[in-house]
């Protein structure tokens, strides 16, 4: 797969100090990774880099909503995602990039492509469980809730079903206060 041009910082020309870069999220940057568990986006990423003479700094910012189906009612709903992460590039012989937070790029590089990461942070952005909001409050009308509450087991609700116990355990009882 070639990389996305608009991910791509050339790092070589830029002075040494902080710049900031920012990134609106659609739906055709998920088609890249075909990524399809959600009906649209609506995502701003801000990154801020740090060069300094031996290292980069990239602080990520991800903030937006998801359209997503709900895991209970299949409903869609707008799930909002906000997360951070911090990388440090350094340089090295050869690409390594086996720490979660630290990439080593070659020496002769004069730029990075932060897609991967970008992708990373919007996807573990988002709950592992997607409920929406009417389901845990109570608001939502739908047939499928419906449903669930109709196939889901009765509890005993009545105090006088949980004091009733079964005749046979009295007698049982009566053999540990004879003693």
């Amino acid at each position: 797969m070639k990389p996305l041009k608009a991910f791509t910082i050339p790092f070589v020309g830029l002075k040494i100090g902080e710049h900031h870069f920012g990134y609106d999220i659609d739906n055709a940057f998920f088609e890249y990774f075909k990524y399809e568990d959600f009906n649209s986006s609506h995502l701003k990423v801000n990154v801020g880099l740090i060069k300094k003479t031996t290292l980069l700094e990239l602080h990520f910012e991800v903030s937006g909503t998801m359209n997503v189906n709900c895991d209970v009612t299949n409903e869609p709903y707008d799930q909002a995602i906000e997360n951070q992460f911090d990388l440090v590039v350094k340089f090295g012989e050869a690409y390594n990039d086996e720490h979660i937070d630290i990439l080593v790029i070659p020496h002769g590089e004069y730029e990075i492509n932060i897609q991967q990461y970008v992708y990373e942070l919007i996807v573990l952005g988002l709950p592992s469980k997607l409920i929406h909001p009417g389901v845990e409050d109570g608001t939502l009308k739908s047939e499928i809730l419906d449903k669930l509450e109709e196939l889901s087991p009765k509890l005993r609700e009545t105090k006088k079903e949980k004091d009733e116990t079964d005749p046979r355990w009295n007698t049982l009882k009566k053999l540990l206060t004879d003693k």
